[in-house]
């Protein structure tokens, strides 16, 4: 998804949220401030449904839960309150009981754009891993066989896996996926 507008007031985490219920535009909520999301592209599209699918198979049975673009990840960094949307994120606690956002992921999928590449690849790295939960962070090129894999095991250093051959290993669900499949119509 692109990050179009900010909101310059500072708003509430209450008034935010209770503005997000009515909204037909998504927004990030970042320490105050508010976002609006744009809509991706079919590519985009295309991309996280097949990774929706793969991962929905790899977790079926298990306790964890696969969730794509509408449900949110709730953080605090330093001390700022933080609602973002990643493209899928996969949580494996029982405690995420709230129907709308997640605080213990377990694994978060970006799938890149030119709008919000630096984004993903810098603010929301940071961010990210202040969850204790979190054991992966995947970036996923939408123009070529190519994610970045950032692991909490790895101290967050980024490993990159290309080409059609390619298997991406999440071992935050113990599962592989051919780059293959992740690009299928693509």
């Amino acid at each position: 998804m692109n990050t179009a507008a900010v909101q310059s007031d500072w708003v509430s985490v209450e008034d935010y949220l209770a503005a997000e219920e009515r909204s037909e535009t998504r927004h990030e909520y970042l320490g105050g401030f508010v976002y609006a999301m744009s809509g991706g592209t079919r590519r985009h599209n295309t991309l996280c449904g097949n990774l929706y699918l793969a991962l929905r198979r790899q977790v079926k049975g298990g306790p964890c839960q696969v969730y794509m673009s509408d449900v949110r990840v709730n953080l605090f960094w330093g001390r700022d309150e933080y609602y973002y949307y990643p493209d899928l994120v996969v949580t494996c606690d029982a405690r995420d009981t709230h129907p709308r956002f997640v605080h213990h992921p377990v694994l978060l999928i970006e799938v890149l754009s030119e709008s919000t590449r630096r984004v993903d690849q810098r603010e929301k790295l940071f961010a990210y891993r202040t969850l204790e939960s979190l054991r992966e962070y995947v970036l996923v090129e939408p123009d070529r066989q190519e994610v970045t894999v950032f692991r909490r095991d790895t101290e967050w250093a980024p490993e990159v896996v290309k080409g059609e051959s390619a298997t991406l290993s999440l071992a935050s669900l113990q599962c592989e996926l051919p780059l293959k499949q992740v690009y299928e119509g693509v």
